[in-house]
């Protein structure tokens, strides 16, 4: 029994290395100009880093992924404007936002993307991205709440060997 709670936790200390490692060290990169700035839905920090990003002239064209509700999305979206375009990913997840960068990639033949997302998802979204988009893709963290961490690294774990192992298409 002691030889199973050893080789227990010693399974659990490896697992929280390398969540640290992968959902809480800084995998993103800063912006390089770009054809647009993609905000992907989640967390209300990563739109205004999108926002700034488009008025420092990174990209001329701001892709917003709907579906946070707040107020500075439906600002956005709610007004018609050649600098900003919105969609509603199907599914609504990760993957169908990488299926629409995809497509919206080759409709406006986007060749260099900075995605924004949260930093504890860069990891995982980099490389669903990376399965339906074939253009130069750089990977921008938005801060987000240290005290989320933990629930953030089990949840990311559990969608990342799920999409490492059951869907491994665009």
């Amino acid at each position: 029994m002691r030889l199973l709670l050893k080789v227990l936790a010693l399974a659990v200390l490896a697992w929280a290395a390398a969540a640290a490692i992968v959902f809480a060290l800084d995998h993103g990169g800063r912006p390089v100009p770009a054809g647009a700035i993609v905000v992907l839905s989640g967390s209300r920090t990563r739109l205004p880093v999108g926002v700034r990003l488009l008025h420092e002239g990174y990209a001329p064209l701001l892709v917003v992924s709907t579906g946070g509700g707040g107020r500075l999305e439906q600002q956005l979206c709610g007004t018609p404007s050649p600098h900003v375009r919105c969609f509603a990913a199907h599914p609504f997840s990760t993957r169908g936002e990488a299926e629409e960068i995809g497509r919206l990639a080759r409709q406006l033949h986007l060749t260099r993307i900075d995605v924004v997302t949260s930093q504890f998802h860069v990891f995982r979204a980099h490389m669903l991205i990376r399965r339906c988009y074939h253009g130069e893709l750089r990977m921008v963290g938005a801060p987000q709440e240290w005290w989320k961490l933990p629930w953030y690294a089990v949840t990311e774990t559990v969608k990342l060997v799920y999409q490492v192992t059951f869907v491994r298409t665009c």
